[in-house]
């Protein structure tokens, strides 16, 4: 009798296991697109920005907003939002936003925050499926993000646990250019950014509302670091290293 009770046990806990938010189930497995994203690893390997035009560089402005802040952790992704820019325009009709699916109930502080709340998010797709969506959204684009290193810690850990693939898109941060252009400004988070800019933010901590600010924000860096005489990253790049 014991040893039953042991056993179901365990098929209990292996099926609790198995609804992780970064399983790679096979049956979930959509070939045709696990098929696209090698392609798309290969492309990115081969793809160098620096050297393109600022008025022609296309990017994917894009925001996440989280449980917490440390991925290793047990923070999770519970939204994506983006937006493609080719120079200073942004498509406004070229827009991600995804909620994902999360068990763990939200803490209130984060529903104050988001807006997301515990039912929105158990109807939401997986964080499997997400991601396989907007890798095909962004393609080989390099992406852009206000305080990037929390994005691209948790795009590494997402990617690697949900994808089994390691995450190569390159990542510039917003500040690249704003600490470029206003070194003295002090600069630091989004709505100080903002409000310096003259950028409104329509719905604060909502991941497409944000993407959208920070595009905004990347927009009026690229304008003004044109007018200081810079044509592409690479000239940028050894601006900021010979400082």
């Amino acid at each position: 009798m014991i040893m039953e009770q042991m056993i179901q046990f365990v098929k209990q806990m292996s099926g609790k296991l198995g609804a992780s938010p970064y399983a790679t189930l096979s049956s979930q497995t959509d070939p045709g697109k696990m098929a696209y994203m090698r392609e798309l690893q290969r492309e990115l390997k081969n793809k160098d920005v620096l050297e393109v035009p600022l008025s022609e560089l296309r990017v994917v402005v894009f925001d996440l907003e989280t449980t917490g802040f440390f991925p290793y952790k047990g923070d999770q992704i519970i939204s994506i939002g983006a937006v493609k820019m080719r120079g200073n325009q942004l498509f406004d009709n070229e827009t991600f936003y995804a909620p994902v699916y999360c068990e763990t109930p939200l803490t209130e502080e984060v529903v104050n925050l988001t807006g997301l709340t515990d039912e929105v998010l158990a109807e939401a797709d997986t964080i499997h499926d997400v991601l396989k969506e907007f890798y095909q959204f962004i393609k080989a684009d390099p992406l852009v993000a206000h305080h990037a290193n929390h994005e691209k810690q948790f795009m590494k850990h997402a990617t690697w646990m949900s994808l089994r693939m390691n995450f190569q898109h390159r990542i510039i941060d917003t500040s690249f250019l704003t600490k470029t252009v206003e070194p003295e400004a002090q600069l630091t988070t989004l709505d100080e950014c903002c409000a310096y800019f003259g950028i409104d933010i329509d719905h604060r901590h909502h991941a497409l509302h944000d993407a959208m600010a920070a595009a905004r924000l990347w927009a009026a860096g690229i304008e003004a670091i044109q007018k200081l005489g810079f044509k592409n990253l690479k000239e940028l790049y050894a601006h900021v290293a010979s400082k």
